[in-house]
């Protein structure tokens, strides 16, 4: 016993170096972690901060935008199939009327001409046909001269021209009058120049939701929808989930809509290559009819399919024929003309979209992207389904905030 003692006392006290090292360490591992997330936590911080800042802006936008949005896009949805719809409207034109629409040589086209001038008086207003299916009425649009009272008509005559079947002014029938809402909404250039830059405002409410919404973890949880939640949860997760379903083609949409409503800024964007204004021939000689017109374009542009001809209101004005040609988008609207000599039926120019340049190409499917014919009926009734998702998006949202702020009155309240 008195050994054990003498030795311990002789060995004297534990290193306390020993028992120092394990608190030591964890002041050392403490101090890395500390200063790890002390070096991250600015990045955090102002990524929290523009997250924030998105949703807010992504709110203000959807609060002040998202009622003309969800207009316009319901009225796109109706103008996808507006002549259709049109025409289902007026069955006795398209059915009882209709016989085979005329041909490229038939003297239709000029006695159609002559009879839509004896009835409105007036000789010198422009004339824009359009060559229709077969089985169809011929179809028409007349600009009154400058200076002669009337209106902008659309016009259906029978199929061998000698007869009006329906004369309404454009925005006088419902289609027309949901085209022009949509379009201009109901005020002329004005009106056409407010859609075109709340569209440039919506690609940013569009824009906002998506970045607010960008998931920091995995996708498959920012994606889960919460069975059983609180319907204030349930409203959160179907507006995220149409939002996400529908960001891409609904930027699309409303990218094109804004290139169809502002012109010059498609021109400054595209620079698409001119069509061509050709200086008429001065001759005293009678003019030439419409199948011979016609039939000169056609040598013209051989491959190409005429959809419009314009019988132009200056009485010295060229003929300028429309066709759709191999490549090109747009089966009704096409880009490619050819301008004819109304005396001499001299060819006075051609613009052929084959031959514009890139920007000539991008302009070309700007609108059968927009209106959803790009590829057929499938992407018709697609664009008619992301047409009514803005209505949605827009009634889940604003729900979804109201019922936060009377969710956070009550807990201030309590």
């Amino acid at each position: 016993m008195v050994q054990v003692q003498s030795r311990e006392a002789a060995a004297g006290p534990l290193p306390i170096t020993v028992r120092a090292d394990i608190p030591r360490t964890r002041n050392q591992s403490e101090d890395r972690a500390a200063l790890t997330a002390n070096l991250h936590a600015p990045s955090r911080s102002a990524a929290s901060r523009t997250r924030i800042l998105l949703r807010r802006l992504h709110l203000c936008l959807g609060l002040s935008l998202g009622l003309l949005f969800a207009l316009l896009g319901a009225t796109g949805s109706m103008l996808v199939f507006y002549t259709d719809i049109d025409a289902a409207l007026h069955p006795a034109v398209h059915s009882d009327h209709a016989g085979s629409t005329p041909d490229l040589r038939s003297p239709a086209w000029d006695r159609a001409l002559a009879t839509g001038r004896a009835r409105w008086h007036d000789a010198g207003g422009k004339w824009s046909f359009e060559v229709t299916n077969a089985g169809e009425p011929i179809q028409a649009r007349y600009y009154p001269a400058p200076g002669h009272r009337g209106e902008r008509e659309m016009v259906w005559f029978s199929p061998d021209g000698s007869r009006i079947l329906r004369a309404e002014p454009w925005g006088g029938y419902l289609m027309s009058w949901i085209y022009e809402l949509h379009m201009q909404l109901l005020a002329g250039a004005a009106g056409e120049q407010v859609v075109g830059w709340s569209g440039v405002a919506m690609m940013f409410l569009l824009v906002s939701g998506m970045a607010a919404w960008w998931p920091r973890g995995t996708w498959r949880k920012a994606i889960a929808v919460k069975r059983g939640a609180a319907p204030i949860r349930r409203i959160r997760d179907l507006h995220k989930l149409s939002g996400l379903a529908s960001f891409g083609l609904l930027l699309v949409l409303v990218a094109t809509g804004v290139l169809l409503a502002l012109p010059p800024v498609t021109q400054a964007l595209f620079r698409p290559t001119a069509i061509p204004d050709p200086k008429p021939i001065v001759h005293r000689a009678e003019p030439i009819d419409i199948v011979h017109a016609l039939a000169v374009a056609q040598r013209a542009m051989p491959d190409g399919r005429l959809r419009f001809f314009d019988m132009p209101s200056a009485p010295d004005a060229p003929i300028r024929a429309r066709f759709q040609v191999p490549g090109d988008p747009h089966r009704r609207f096409p880009g490619s003309y050819v301008f004819i000599d109304r005396f001499s039926a001299k060819i006075l120019a051609v613009h052929d979209v084959r031959n514009g340049n890139t920007g000539t190409q991008w302009v070309s499917w700007v609108r059968p992207l927009h209106d959803g014919s790009v590829c057929g009926l499938a992407t018709r009734m697609l664009a008619v389904l992301i047409g009514l998702t803005p209505a949605f998006l827009f009634g889940s949202g604003l729900l979804h905030w109201l019922r936060r702020r009377s969710a956070a009155r009550a807990a201030r309240g309590a």
